[in-house]
């Protein structure tokens, strides 16, 4: 199949979870990477050798194992950066997940001055099928300042409707949060398309990128936004340590998010001054191991080849929705195909007719398939849709033909096993 990355069975062997029988003898058929992509060994291998040989809190201990953990901890910052063609190692923020990122920006404007500050008459821009996690940081923001919340509707096809843009995009309109690849229907948006319409009006631009940069390549500049956040174990790395990028000359306006350690210059009782991006963004100790394991993760992916990635993820995911297309009664929600240009991710949500989907989802999981079921943390897009919820096959770098196969292979079986054939 072309696309598909060369010695497959040999990357696989990178990841020792695929090699796992789970009950009855089935084999894992791990299609849950949107939720959680699965680590190599040189993650898990780099965290251990760390705890085991370098454990100390960064910047605060003046000895030879705390310079050691400062210096792996800064590396993995300097490694994101290169990994995002960010311009400054300092635009680099640490939190503990895009959800964290998302919500510092909407926090952090509405405590703004200046022309930066969300207020009464001002209107937030998001899209009818954000994450929830790029909804309620924008409803919260809203309600607090007496801003208006808007947003741009869908296609039936799962497209982003942009036919009101001039609408919706206009003096009164500060901010515009959009997801770049969306984590229910795989859309890709037209990013730079609407950050530069956004900066006409003279609107700020977040992008979440969680589904985005596991999957393609990211320039944040070519992007054309402000900012952009991915969460670092849906890039093979381990959880609870995020990013945020933010262009320099915004990140020095804003206030800081949190108070404490390390985001400091100086502390007096009266008052106190704070440090220098990025470190005024990151308050207390940070997840040192974790930063640590994305810094390998992204040097992972980059040995790779971001491009060779997305080749693959769009083989796989075309692969997979010829094989749903072939199944009786199934709906997937969402663009049908990948396109020329690459314009889907690799999360394919799907409703059968009949079947619930946390009753495909267990069937599945008996025959050792894992899939996600439910609304995905999209629920007005499912409302868009006309469905409660539905089952999610999502694939990586590391998914075979073959495990596609399994999938429709289990979903033919959970539609017998209903009666559904």
């Amino acid at each position: 199949m072309d696309g598909l990355l060369p010695e497959l069975e040999v990357l696989r062997k990178d990841f020792p979870i695929l090699s796992r029988t789970l009950a009855d003898g089935f084999p894992l058929v791990y299609l849950d990477s949107a939720n959680t992509s699965q680590k190599p060994q040189v993650v898990i291998d780099a965290m251990v050798d760390h705890l085991e040989r370098h454990n100390a809190n960064v910047a605060r201990a003046m000895h030879q194992i705390g310079a050691e953990s400062s210096a792996a901890f800064e590396e993995a910052r300097d490694k994101v950066a290169t990994f995002l063609n960010a311009p400054s190692r300092d635009e680099v923020i640490f939190t503990k997940n895009a959800s964290e990122g998302l919500n510092l920006v909407a926090n952090t404007l509405a405590w703004a001055k200046g022309e930066l500050s969300v207020g009464e008459g001002d209107e937030i821009v998001i899209t009818e099928m954000e994450h929830h996690s790029n909804i309620v940081p924008w409803q919260l923001l809203a309600e607090r300042t007496g801003a208006r919340l808007r947003w741009f509707g869908l296609t039936e096809d799962g497209a982003l409707d942009l036919s009101n843009i001039d609408d919706l995009l206009n003096e009164r309109t500060k901010v515009v949060s959009l997801t770049w690849v969306s984590n229910m229907l795989g859309t890709v948006n037209p990013v730079r398309q609407i950050a530069d319409r956004a900066h006409q009006v003279g609107a700020l631009v977040v992008v979440d990128a969680a589904q985005a940069v596991p999957q393609m390549p990211v320039d944040v500049v070519a992007s054309g936004a402000d900012f952009v956040g991915f969460t670092g174990h849906k890039v093979t790395g381990p959880t609870g340590i995020g990013v945020l990028w933010g262009r320099r000359q915004v990140l020095e306006q804003l206030p800081p998010f949190l108070g404490g350690g390390e985001m400091i210059a100086t502390v007096a009782m009266e008052r106190s001054t704070y440090a220098d991006i990025p470190h005024k963004f990151e308050a207390g100790t940070p997840p040192i191991v974790e930063a640590v394991g994305l810094g390998v993760a992204v040097d992972y992916l980059s040995a790779i080849g971001m491009d060779n990635v997305k080749a693959h993820e769009q083989a796989i995911t075309g692969y997979a929705l010829e094989g749903l297309a072939s199944i009786g009664g199934l709906r997937v929600l969402g663009p049908r195909t990948v396109g020329n240009g690459g314009e889907r991710g690799g999360a394919i949500s799907f409703e059968i007719e009949g079947i619930h989907p946390h009753d495909v989802s267990q069937v599945l999981d008996s025959r050792g398939i894992a899939v996600r079921a439910g609304h995905h943390c999209a629920k007005p897009a499912h409302k868009r849709f006309g469905v409660q919820s539905s089952t999610r096959a999502s694939s990586y770098l590391y998914t075979t033909p073959a495990e596609i196969d399994a999938l429709v292979d289990g979903l033919e079986y959970t539609k017998k096993y209903f009666r559904m054939s």
